[in-house]
């Protein structure tokens, strides 16, 4: 039982809590990896990416995702929707592809999640929830 917690309720071993200082590596080893899949995916990195770990929640956001023509793409409402679409498919094949990354990094179970994309400002974010705390 050494580095497990009891729950008092169900007496279920539990992952201790990360310090602020593992918290802080997870979300730049997460950040890394995010990045070069992307690049590795599509070609082309997020100009920013941010990671951010608290409580229960995995919180992935970026910033400066699309390419020249589909910043063209986006100036029109139909082509906000198209880009939306196509990217919504690049965010699910992402979770995908990495759930089982992420779930195995943090030591803990992926039980919702959920994303937006803004073509308009060229933003994207994906919110997942855990069956653990963190923090």
């Amino acid at each position: 039982m050494e580095g497990k917690l009891i729950n008092v309720y169900n007496r279920e071993k539990v992952e201790p809590r990360l310090n602020e200082q593992q918290r802080k590596k997870f979300q730049h080893e997460i950040k890394i990896y995010m990045e070069q899949y992307f690049k590795q995916k599509l070609g082309k990195g997020v100009d920013h990416t941010k990671i951010t770990i608290f409580e229960d929640m995995l919180i992935i956001r970026g910033e400066g995702f699309l390419t020249e023509p589909e910043k063209f793409i986006a100036q029109t409402s139909s082509g906000m929707k198209t880009i939306r679409a196509s990217r919504t498919h690049v965010v699910l094949q992402h979770w995908h592809d990495n759930k089982k990354y992420i779930e195995d990094k943090l030591n803990a179970k992926a039980i919702h999640h959920i994303y937006d994309i803004e073509p308009e400002n060229d933003f994207w974010m994906h919110a997942v929830v855990f069956d653990r705390y963190f923090t």
